[in-house]
């Protein structure tokens, strides 16, 4: 035996005397793969193999095909890997297309144990924690909503480059002493742009460059020639015309990328419950400046069968991000069994930690969601609302503070859009904010606390 080998079983034996009282018979064919940039490390039951039970291959395309053929001669049917930075993409579709079950693993869960600190012990670790069945699977959605999130992503990374292209616009007009966005709302808008293309160009006279804005405008003409009046130094025109390229450059980058997510979008297998209801008022079937360009309100009805867009907070914006990063309204209730494990996966609820009757912890864990920084996004935007929707948010931001209560906002309408997925009833506000006997209760109690503070004794009605 070589020497490496010989390592190497030395290390598998070591580790499964150390794990104690595991018991691999949960999933009798069930493998882990260590991932890494330059190889991967791949265990099996030591039964179902006559060779060595812990093999690396190399992250190469055919290296990893040579992966998948040796765990299907092995009759695995599962395995466990860590989703370490998107090295572990390659491999997760190459198993799944083959039929083998892919447990996609937090890495903080798999590191309690202390003296594992080689790729091979890792491997050797994952597949008998995964055979007894110990390890839970992470979200990833369907393919064909894998594929539109992606988009979806490179969507928002180009209104990001986008954004910043008007930021550094709008700075150099405030060097040369330019109000534009002054007496316009949108640097990126219709007279803006039209006059800076025209400033581009040569022009310097105020009328003339006034008399470019839009009819709609609400600026008087006379603020708007005196916005106009600058410093045209040749430095600054010169960045101005750069940045201004850049970002219609962008623009039409985006606009290529709708059309392909607009593709991406329909291919989604969802039947719509009928015509799309009409709208209760007047911004509620609205699309924001920079959602994608495709009818948002009409595919998320087939998506999930109940205008969602009903629900105060819910917009073009989280719309898409439903959409795209969880997919249809069946396959969010295959992934999450009910409300509350739909808001503990997105971190809005507290992670109550209690030891010996004592409260360690009651934060909110730190998760990057993008799912519940829509939610977040949704119900920041209610601080004057008139709904029971914006009254809550308002109540919970005066009682836990303003990141805190904007938390419980998102927390209370995540639960309210899952709700509404599954029972595909429509948005009801008495119903959504009714009074439940817990909270009656609870409210009983705060009463007579408060009672007897002020010298007072509650007595009920006859």
């Amino acid at each position: 035996m070589k020497r490496s080998q010989k390592r190497r079983s030395t290390a598998l034996k070591s580790t499964s005397e150390t794990a104690g009282g595991i018991d691999p018979h949960q999933n009798p064919h069930a493998a882990g793969i260590d991932i890494g940039a330059r190889e991967l490390v791949a265990a099996v039951p030591p039964q179902s193999t006559t060779g060595p039970a812990v093999r690396t291959f190399t992250s190469f395309t055919a290296d990893v095909e040579a992966l998948r053929d040796w765990l299907l001669s092995c009759g695995v049917r599962t395995v466990a890997m860590e989703s370490t930075g998107n090295y572990w993409i390659t491999a997760y579709d190459l198993l799944e297309e083959a039929g083998i079950g892919v447990f996609l693993v937090n890495a903080r869960h798999v590191k309690g144990v202390p003296g594992r600190k080689t790729d091979v012990q890792d491997a050797a670790w994952l597949q008998q924690l995964h055979a007894a069945g110990l390890l839970r699977k992470s979200f990833r959605p369907a393919q064909e909503i894998v594929s539109l999130r992606y988009l979806m992503r490179h969507r928002q990374t180009l209104v990001s480059a986008a954004a910043r292209q008007i930021q550094a616009m709008q700075k150099i007009m405030t060097e040369m002493n330019l109000k534009i966005q002054h007496v316009f709302s949108d640097v990126d808008g219709v007279s803006a742009q039209a006059i800076i293309t025209a400033i581009i160009a040569g022009e310097r006279d105020p009328a003339k460059l006034a008399a470019l804005r839009d009819r709609r405008c609400r600026s008087s003409l006379a603020d708007i020639k005196s916005a106009l009046a600058g410093n045209y130094r040749e430095e600054y025109l010169f960045v101005l015309k750069q940045c201004q390229s850049t970002w219609q450059r962008i623009q039409d980058d985006i606009a290529a990328c709708d059309e392909q997510i607009a593709i991406l979008t329909q291919r989604v297998h969802a039947e719509a419950p009928g015509p799309l209801p009409d709208p209760l008022t007047g911004h509620q079937h609205k699309a924001s400046k920079n959602s994608p360009q495709i009818d948002i309100f009409e595919e998320a009805w087939r998506y999930y069968g109940v205008d969602l867009s009903a629900v105060p907070g819910v917009s073009t914006g989280l719309l898409s991000v439903l959409m795209s990063e969880l997919g249809t309204g069946a396959q969010i209730l295959a992934s999450f069994r009910s409300g509350s494990a739909f808001a503990s996966w997105l971190g809005l609820c507290p992670d109550n930690r209690i030891s010996g009757g004592r409260i360690l912890k009651a934060k909110t864990r730190q998760v990057s969601n993008r799912v519940a920084n829509a939610l977040r996004m949704g119900v920041f935007g209610l601080h004057r609302s008139q709904t029971k929707m914006g009254e809550y948010t308002r109540r919970m931001k005066g009682r836990l503070g303003k990141a805190e209560g904007i938390t419980a906002g998102a927390h209370k309408l995540a639960r309210i859009v899952y709700a509404l997925i599954a029972t595909r009833k429509p948005y009801d506000e008495a119903e959504a904010f009714k009074i439940t006997p817990r909270s009656l209760e609870r409210q009983h109690a705060q009463l007579i606390k408060q009672a007897q503070s002020l010298g007072f004794l509650l007595v009920p009605a006859a």
